[in-house]
């Protein structure tokens, strides 16, 4: 079986391959498309040398429902809510995260006010109808949405979330009269409290639902115009995949879609190499991701706000716990007003990209400063496919920043350099630090295209002990995406007092849940699921996921389960109140279609380490140009060991070593680097 990856990045488009038959992995690079980006899917494809008519299964996964959404490029939609809830949306919270911010602002709504109609209808919290559903109003409502010529219907109703009967009818109305109507309503998305969260969600899924849905089916046409007969998968933001028609459905889900692939397989490689404990960091061209995996387990958050927590778009629905920071390769270097040097969020992209791609790109960015200080060999970047333009990035960085600030053109690129490792460092203590973790306590994985030429110097400033350089770190997100299960997560309010819960019923709610969750799961003979209660002490606002098993919901097992939120809440806060009464708020299910493990070939043994060459680099800590060993990492044998400072060379990316650092190779290949000092 022929299985395939493709991820698309900001800057370059991925794609990783596994034939089973033969045990032979295979890997390919493009720079992306963002006018067409299922080009850059069939250049990969193209490049890698493989018969499309072969491929049993592709996974993607895609920026384009982010995209969509922060780039403002979505349906014109409408919204149908409550008698009485018209302005909930558009209110949102009263908080005010920047309190001495003059210019701050809260959510901009997708839906306008006009566009938002008020139905007849109201169901109390328990479910029963205190005012039945009033069609008629449905009908008016549709009609005027047909009127203003609008492409997408969200419909929130007020605890819809316990009895979803009056939105399924009024979700029947629209589409009659609507047919070409894109229709998204809240239990289909979201079985959650909290009106104001679930309407952002289902508003945010109906807003980006055609063009996302437009995306896909576009994506099957091109790849079945090169041959493509096999089966498509969507990578999600919760690190597993699903079909194209539940992606088409719920295309919230795939909001981070990328980046979670390279987090899936930071946890599967740590494991085998007996580190449970990694912190995986992904530096690719556009942006750094940080996530935390503890006991071989990535970290799930419930949700999270697109654009930012003080004004961006609360999505609440499970996904890989990730922080992103907009220092990627191609983040560009500025000088602010008063005069001070930043480095993005802005990104030079794939399109002009850095001045050295010689794409037309006139702003230095990171990219730029590494090849200026020898960290990036310009004739030997990504094979040698791509020469890169070492003198025009060193007049970029003189012109732009270092005369600006009256620096020598290397020390421009350092502080470039400094004050990018100094962001990424920040996502990283966020995932851990800020969580309860040390970060000493773990190995700091790394991987894209930039990641390994600054994942040394991040481990020191935050006294990581050890550095793991994986297989394919360049193409890591799409090599995680082959590794990747099938998974549906699935949340349902059930608010009870932990000392009162009926557990004969709570078993119930469970097994529907499932049922719900196995239904479109295609490897149901692998299937596994997973069950999480969100907890809190009484009188709380916000709660902590606790994992519980069903034996423990079958046996009643309250004591335990109070045991497991105590025992989570102090590590997370530092105390807890064993006297105060909890209470449940939500019940989460997780269903796994569990895919076979990937075997990985393992090296042959190791002579001597030699470098394959020399090339003068620049350390800012031996404050001189270095004469510093190269060493392709294709010659490297198992068990090969060596010390910085040196550049290991690969055709995707180029690990840096610091003075000192020691790197030790596998038995399966990847680089262990041991920090020094740590």
């Amino acid at each position: 079986m022929l299985v395939v990856a493709i991820d698309i990045g900001g800057t370059f488009t991925d794609l990783m391959a596994f034939d089973d038959r033969t045990g032979r992995f295979s890997d390919s690079k493009a720079l992306s498309t963002p006018n067409r980006l299922v080009d850059g899917i069939i250049n990969c494809i193209r490049k890698s040398g493989l018969e499309s008519g072969e491929i049993d299964e592709l996974i993607h996964g895609s920026t384009t429902a982010i995209n969509t959404l922060i780039e403002k490029k979505g349906a014109k939609t409408g919204l149908l809510v409550t008698q009485g809830m018209r302005d909930v949306y558009i209110i949102g919270r009263g908080n005010r995260p920047e309190s001495y911010n003059l210019f701050f602002h809260k959510h901009r709504p997708l839906v306008p006010r006009h566009l938002t109609l008020e139905i007849k209808e109201r169901l109390l919290a328990s479910g029963e109808v205190l005012e039945p559903l009033d069609t008629a109003s449905v009908e008016t409502a549709a009609n005027f949405l047909k009127d203003k010529g609008v492409e997408a219907v969200a419909v929130c109703f007020i605890h819809s979330y316990v009895n979803p009967d009056h939105e399924r009818r009024t979700g029947e109305i629209v589409r009659r009269i609507l047919p070409n109507a894109y229709v998204s309503l809240s239990h289909e998305i979201l079985r959650e409290y909290r009106e104001f969260e679930r309407m952002s969600t289902t508003v945010v899924n109906a807003y980006i639902g055609p063009v996302v849905g437009g995306y896909v089916h576009s994506l099957k046409n091109s790849l079945a115009d090169i041959g493509f007969r096999g089966e498509l998968t969507i990578m999600q933001s919760n690190g597993g995949v699903m079909t194209p028609e539940v992606a088409t459905a719920r295309p919230v889900a795939m909001m981070e879609s990328g980046p979670v692939g390279g987090i899936i397989a930071s946890a599967r490689f740590g494991v085998a190499l007996g580190y449970k404990n990694v912190i995986s960091f992904d530096m690719g061209g556009t942006t750094a991701k940080a996530s935390l995996i503890k006991d071989g387990e990535t970290t799930m958050a419930p949700g999270y706000y697109v654009g930012g927590y003080a004004s961006g778009q609360p999505v609440m629905l499970p996904l890989v716990d990730v922080v992103e920071v907009g220092a990627g390769g191609g983040s560009i270097a500025w000088i602010d007003e008063v005069g001070a040097l930043k480095v993005g969020p802005h990104s030079a992209g794939a399109d002009p990209g850095p001045i050295c791609y010689r794409g037309g790109g006139t702003e230095p960015t990171i990219t730029d400063a590494n090849v200026l200080l020898g960290r990036l060999d310009p004739n030997q970047f990504l094979g040698g496919e791509m020469k890169l333009d070492a003198q025009g990035a060193a007049d970029g960085i003189k012109t732009k920043v270092a005369d600006a600030l009256n620096l020598s053109t290397v020390a421009a690129a350092e502080a470039i350099v400094d004050i990018a490792n100094a962001k990424m460092s920040l996502a990283v203590r966020e995932v851990s630090v800020a969580k309860g973790y040390d970060p000493r306590d773990f190995a700091l994985v790394a991987s894209g295209g930039a990641g390994p030429v600054h994942v040394c110097a991040i481990a020191r400033d935050l006294h990581v002990p050890t550095v793991i350089i994986p297989l394919f770190p360049s193409n890591f997100s799409a090599l995680g995406m082959l590794v990747a299960d099938e998974r549906h997560d699935y949340t349902r309010t059930y608010y009870t007092d932990l000392t009162n819960v009926d557990f004969t019923h709570l078993v119930r709610v469970y097994e529907e849940m499932v049922e719900q969750a196995g239904a479109g799961l295609r490897r149901k003979s692998s299937a596994q699921y997973q069950v999480h209660l969100d907890l809190r002490y009484v009188g709380q606002e916000f709660t902590l996921s606790v994992p519980v098993t069903l034996e423990q919901l079958k046996a009643g097992d309250k004591q335990g389960i109070r045991t497991a939120f105590d025992r989570l809440y102090e590590h997370r806060y530092a105390h807890h109140s064993p006297e105060e009464p909890v209470e449940i708020i939500n019940v989460r299910v997780a269903a796994l279609g569990k895919k076979p493990q990937l075997e990985f070939p393992r090296l042959g043994p190791a002579g001597q380490a030699k470098p394959a060459r020399t090339r003068k680099a620049y350390f800012a800590e031996a404050g001189r140009e270095t004469e510093c060993p190269v060493y392709e990492r294709a010659e490297l044998g198992a068990g090969a060991k060596f010390s910085g400072p040196a550049l290991i060379q690969e055709h995707g990316t180029t690990t840096v070593m610091m003075e000192g650092d020691v790197c030790t190779v596998a038995q399966t290949g990847e680089l262990i680097i041991r920090i020094r000092g740590e």
